[in-house]
């Protein structure tokens, strides 16, 4: 089991897209916000430096969040994942890696907002 926790208020990779131009073509394209950016890159500095976990496991969050304002654990989930996958925690966050979910929630915690991550081991192979 590995468990940490990142002191960082939680954010969500929908709610913080940007529309931009693309200077030589033109077209439109989404990206993630200024904040949600700085956010990706808070989290290095709390992500442990382990081997890279490419065998199914449950990933549980527990978001705390410093506010009563509604916000979709989904689009929690999808933005952690995402994180551990580009700090190589995780090889992917697809279903050969990451079973489930099982246990994440949100919380408040006015004083104290953060995100606790525990990843264990599945013992199921995949038919």
């Amino acid at each position: 089991m590995i468990k940490f926790t990142i002191p960082l208020e939680p954010r969500t990779k929908k709610n913080s897209q940007q529309i931009f131009i693309n200077s030589k073509t033109k077209k439109p394209f989404i990206t993630q916000s200024k904040i949600y950016k700085q956010f990706e890159k808070d989290c290095k500095y709390f992500i442990p430096k382990i081997e890279t976990i490419a065998k199914p496991v449950n990933v549980k969050y527990t978001f705390y969040r410093s506010t009563r304002q509604l916000c979709d654990l989904n689009g929690l989930i999808q933005a952690i994942d995402d994180i551990l996958v580009k700090y190589k925690v995780l090889l992917d966050d697809n279903f050969t890696i990451v079973a489930g979910h099982d246990g994440s929630r949100v919380k408040i915690d006015k004083d104290n907002p953060r995100i606790e991550v525990e990843i264990i081991e599945v013992d199921e192979e995949l038919e």
